[in-house]
């Protein structure tokens, strides 16, 4: 049985994590009858790795927590997790491809503010750099 302090040190995590995900009710620890406080086991630190494992690899909190109640259902997770990393995949894929949009653009308007004089706000214009990309 350990604190929260000494569960983030074993799962390499903050405190405040650890205080989080139970406030959020992915760690359910018991409770010292003596004193109230919050106790927990060495299958919090597996459960704090796995959360941070799927944090890592780009799942939501409340992603992990429909993970993890399959998982307490006796419901394997794994086509709920395969159905979730294909479906950010395709997400991820779409970002770059619009990242990749933005890059080509922002290129093509410092080449051509690189050919444009500097110029004072006028009263219909406050910077006739951006203004011109709308041109």
């Amino acid at each position: 049985m350990m604190t929260a302090a000494i569960l983030a040190e074993k799962a390499d995590a903050t405190v405040h994590t650890v205080r989080h995900y139970t406030n959020i009710g992915l760690l359910k620890p018991s409770r010292n009858k003596t004193n109230n406080y919050k106790i927990y086991h060495h299958s919090d630190i597996i459960l704090l790795r796995f959360i941070n494992n799927a944090k890592d690899l780009g799942f939501t909190l409340k992603e992990i927590s429909e993970i993890l109640n399959e998982a307490e259902r006796g419901i394997s997770p794994c086509p709920l997790v395969r159905e979730i990393i294909e479906k950010r995949i395709a997400e991820n894929k779409e970002k770059m491809r619009q990242m990749q949009e933005l890059q080509i653009k922002m290129e093509k308007a410092r080449k051509d503010w690189a050919k444009m004089e500097d110029a004072l706000p006028n009263g219909h214009s406050v910077c006739h750099l951006i203004e011109s990309i709308a041109e």
